[in-house]
């Protein structure tokens, strides 16, 4: 019988680390979106401060997991089986909904999903006990810690409208000091604002990150709690005199101090007491097993009340191998970069087609236009000289010309909002755990960045509807993860407990498919993302010739697809093929949406262009313009193959399909040419590809003519005549808005430019 259990310890193991890996890829946005964000210091520094206080955060890791121990649920009312079961269902699906959500780059709360994982669990758990034991339903709420998940409910719910109100507050006054020419203002306020953000750090590490470590005495918690106004002066007067120290004698920015203090504080919290997210449920139950192998009980009959008696303390190499698991996954998770990316799309200051990421919805819209008709009704009431001056504070300084093409990204949001973003969330945690609410890190960290944004007019009438909209599918994923890890982790216990060991081996094994495929999933989509056309670097090009050679770049990508996508819904239509032509709607799609993305950022790339290549604006738009007329072209031909197929229309002849299909090799012979003209941006062919399309277009007025000749002759259908001109007159149309290209460059006598 232990074997079986010993059994289970190392699939909760298996399960620890592989929750390890999932976790830190979500949870890294907390601590790294600010200075990543705003490109403060080198990458590398980010990620070494980040480990180290992951590390410390690890080791001196208090270990009390009260959560896992009994925090949602009463031990004493459950047996050893029952407990066991319990955690191996949290731990199954802790692993499967954190890594969805990681696929999908969207953060979610590591604390809420733990939370109602348990409860939804030990809720299974206690009606299994009721039903087949005593079946009074009124002993219900003695199996749960009711209180407790209330609280914990409640005070996510006040720390996401706390955290974006205060966020927002502070930065709004931060950027009246500073504006954004911050280097001017520091030298008068930025010690000041250093020993503010610093002393809020420090008083964030000593509360949030160190008070329940291991090392710490229960004198040296007393005193802390008891001085900590005295603490909070001491530091201020400390942080201010050091911070001026920097600035005037050393030229240190003090700035990136305060980023780089603040992502050390917030990893080292993160590791220290966020770890019970991961760790804490294995560990109680290698607690459980050592109490119960202890008792000599059968597994059914022996009793937890030890479990709600004695404190989990994690063991030290336990500690030591969680801390290097998840430093092992912070530096090569992907999944980490996708779940930051969303963040920093949400927040970042500049208004390009990256803010666009999400899709507006009603309630988003409704918001935005009330937000407008109250910042109208201000403008009435405040006078205009002060909203002039206010205006001013936070106009943004124009951007020089790069004068060398750097495959750079722009910061996301400057140094001063960065700040804010880590002294702010570092208070709410700090005060939130003082109090002894369970807030989440994520929670705040992601609503004081929102905040953040809103404050500083990154949240301008172009873009706000879908930062909106993006902040509320966020939101929404929250809530969501809440009700999932509930009824996910109810219906994976109730399967533990009816299937036993033979349940465990099948739910294991479907962990391993699902995680093999969802690492499968992600790989496509980070190739997709790869070869997206919006990827290609729009914001370097400040010159004629990196216009051309951009527009070539693009011109392939898009020649390259559509021809492969001409080709499929050709032989989709004349096989009747209904699922191949719904796969190339789709396609044809996601290229329409590239390009339009691209047409979106034109007023950013017009702008960045140096004085003498103003003329290459009409040109880029021109191109974009031929890319779409390709697409849609195409999409028409797909979308009338699909209504015919789908409303079971007669087939095509085949002397119809065998004409279309010479079309597509003449067609495909002429992409072919062009793909190699624009890949490899050799032009001196031009004029021969310019024959080339005489001769397909020719080709297909003949098939024009042939079909007229057999409607009058042979042709009984309407409806595949219907589709069989509209496939061919939007094919000469593909083919005009080919040579429009060709043209393009002929005009710009590309050739002799390059030479």
């Amino acid at each position: 019988m232990e074997q079986i259990f010993l059994v289970m310890l190392i699939a909760l193991a298996i399960l620890a680390v592989i929750d390890l890996t999932v976790g830190v890829s979500n949870d890294a946005v907390n601590f790294l979106n600010s200075a990543i964000g705003s490109k403060a210091v080198p990458f590398k520094l980010i990620m070494i401060v980040a480990t180290l206080g992951i590390l410390v955060g690890a080791l001196f890791s208090g270990g009390m997991m009260e959560i896992a121990r009994s925090g949602i649920f009463v031990p004493s009312m459950f047996s050893f089986n029952d407990v066991m079961v319990i955690f191996l269902a949290v731990m199954i699906t802790d692993v499967l909904l954190l890594d969805v959500f990681n696929t999908m780059g969207l953060p979610t709360s590591t604390t809420v999903s733990i939370v109602f994982e348990l409860l939804g669990a030990a809720v299974c758990l206690a009606i299994y006990k009721i039903v087949t034991e005593d079946g009074i339903w009124a002993t219900l709420p003695q199996y749960i810690n009711t209180e407790k998940a209330t609280e914990i409910v409640v005070s996510i719910l006040l720390s996401v409208l706390l955290s974006f109100t205060l966020g927002g507050l502070v930065q709004y006054v931060s950027r009246l000091f500073f504006t954004f020419d911050v280097n001017k203002k520091l030298k008068y306020y930025g010690a000041v604002f250093g020993g503010i953000a610093i002393t809020a750090i420090t008083f964030f590490i000593l509360i949030k990150g160190l008070k329940g470590a291991s090392f710490i005495s229960s004198e040296m918690r007393g005193w802390i709690n008891n001085n900590q106004m005295t603490i909070v002066a001491v530091s201020f007067v400390f942080w201010t005199l050091l911070s001026q120290i920097l600035m005037s004698l050393f030229r240190v920015h003090i700035l990136k101090v305060i980023i780089v203090v603040g992502t050390f504080a917030l990893a080292l919290a993160f590791a220290g007491n966020d770890l019970v997210n991961f760790i804490g449920v294995p560990i109680a139950a290698f607690q459980s097993y050592e109490f119960f192998m202890a008792s000599g009980m059968s597994p059914d009959n022996y009793m937890m009340h030890k479990l709600g008696e004695e404190n989990v303390v994690a063991p030290f190499y336990f500690l030591l191998i969680a801390g290097l698991v998840m430093v092992y996954t912070l530096w090569t998770s992907k999944k980490a970069k996708n779940v930051i990316e969303t963040e920093l799309t949400l927040s970042r200051q500049d208004t390009g087609s990256t803010a666009e990421k999400f899709t507006p919805n009603s309630l988003s819209k409704i918001i935005v236009r009330g937000f407008v008709r109250v910042g109208l009704a201000f403008s009435y009431l405040l006078p205009n000289s002060l909203q002039d001056k206010l205006d001013r504070r936070f106009e943004q300084l124009e951007k020089p010309k790069k004068k060398d093409k750097k495959n750079e990204e722009e910061p996301a949001f400057d140094m001063v909002r960065a700040s804010v973003n880590l002294m702010v969330a570092s208070i709410l945690i700090s005060i939130g755990t003082s109090m002894k609410l369970p807030l989440s890190t994520t929670y705040v960290t992601f609503m004081v960045a929102m905040g953040t944004s809103f404050a500083d007019r990154a949240w301008d009438r172009d873009t706000a509807v879908y930062r909106v909209a993006g902040v509320f599918n966020v939101i929404g994923g929250w809530f969501v993860t809440a009700i999932v890890a509930f009824v996910a982790a109810f219906v994976t216990a109730y399967i533990l407990k009816l299937g036993e060991v033979f349940a465990l081996v099948g739910l294991l094994i479907l962990v391993g498919i699902l995680l093999y495929r969802s690492n499968k999933v992600h790989q496509r989509k980070t190739k997709e993302k790869a070869t997206n056309l919006s990827n290609l670097n729009t914001i370097d090009i400040v010159t004629i010739q990196e216009v051309i050679s951009e527009s070539s770049a693009k011109i392939a990508s898009v020649i390259s697809r559509s021809k492969e996508i001409y080709t499929d819904v050709i032989d989709s239509i004349g096989l009747q093929e209904l699922s191949k032509l719904k796969s190339s709607k789709k396609k044809l799609k996601k290229l329409e949406k590239e390009v339009d993305a691209l047409k979106g950022d034109v007023y950013f790339f017009i702008k960045n262009l140096d004085d003498t290549s103003v003329e290459a604006s009409k040109f880029y738009i021109l191109t974009l313009g031929h890319l779409q007329d390709i697409i849609k072209a195409i999409s028409f031909i797909a979308q009338n193959g699909f209504t015919h197929v789908d409303n079971n229309h007669k087939k095509l002849k085949f002397n119809q399909i065998r004409d279309l299909k010479n079309t597509d090799q003449l067609l495909q012979d002429l992409f072919d040419k062009i793909e190699k003209t624009f890949s490899t941006e050799q032009f001196d062919h031009i004029e021969t590809l310019l024959e080339d399309r005489e001769e397909l277009s020719l080709y297909v007025d003949r098939l024009i003519q042939k079909q007229i000749v057999r409607i009058r002759t042979t042709e009984t259908s309407p409806k595949n005549s219907k589709l069989y001109f509209s496939i061919l007159f939007e094919t000469d149309i593909l083919i005009k808005s080919t040579i429009g290209l060709l043209e393009l460059f002929k005009d710009l006598e590309v050739g002799g430019r390059r030479k």
